[in-house]
């Protein structure tokens, strides 16, 4: 479980590197959030060697994987992914999800919503608070109503209101997973409007904020955040066209 895909792709294929010591037969488990295209081209030059790719990231947080409730996303051949099962469940629940590659795919999905989810609730919180809105009453009544999710529920009181700020997962991962959802849908020649703009303000985020920020402090950037003035906006470039003469 390593920061990126280039980081496995050194560690099992460089100078060295492991995938050189390990018997035909090997089956690496890479449980990173790494490119699906990347993963895909590493199961084929690990094949070559004889051994077995299976892609598993997780997702859960430092809790989930405390207790073994991670939820667990698998991908690669299906008579593999049974052979690592036993290592896998005690960690949490297993969702297979197909060939090589599909398991990080499926991850870049799920935590570009969570990004998503995140940003627009703490906006939600932020707006509710400058017009006189008790935050952590907000937070109680969106989680009675059909705007509850993972981040009312846990982040947002847990670490945001606590002024904890210790999830355990950095903004910058965070950004990096978007920007693998952004490169996936752009790769399939999908327009993404929200996810484009996911990535813009993530990235935006981990530009202002320290290299070391946890992901919850968005929250942070966000607060910082003001409108463009209306002067600004009145200054934008007017038309050339001339009007159209009546005949």
């Amino acid at each position: 479980m390593l920061p990126d895909g280039k980081i496995v792709r050194d560690v099992l294929l460089g100078v060295d590197g492991v995938a050189h010591h390990l018997a035909a037969g090997s089956v690496v488990i890479d449980m990173s959030s790494s490119s699906p295209v990347g993963t895909r081209g590493l199961s084929a030059d690990l094949a070559k060697l004889g051994i077995a790719l299976v892609d598993a990231p997780v997702s859960g947080g430092v809790k989930k994987a405390v207790d073994g409730s991670l939820a667990i996303m698998v991908g690669g051949d299906a008579q593999t992914v049974e052979r690592c099962r036993p290592l896998l469940e005690p960690m949490g629940k297993v969702f297979t999800t197909g060939g090589p590659g599909t398991g990080h795919a499926m991850k870049s999905m799920n935590n570009f919503l969570s990004a998503a989810n995140l940003a627009v609730a703490a906006e939600a919180v932020i707006a509710g608070q400058r017009f006189g809105l008790d935050p952590a009453t907000m937070i109680s009544i969106f989680n009675a109503s059909t705007g509850r999710n993972s981040t009312t529920e846990r982040k947002i009181p847990q670490q945001i209101l606590t002024g904890a700020f210790a999830s355990g997962f950095k903004l910058a991962l965070m950004a990096k997973d978007v920007g693998i959802a952004a490169g996936l849908a752009r790769g399939l020649g999908l327009d993404t409007p929200y996810l484009k703009e996911t990535l813009r303000l993530w990235r935006a985020a981990q530009k202002q904020l320290p290299a070391a920020a946890d992901h919850t402090e968005i929250f942070r950037y966000l607060e910082k955040r003001k409108t463009p003035s209306r002067g600004a906006a009145s200054r934008r470039p007017r038309s050339r066209r001339k009007p159209r003469r009546s005949t």
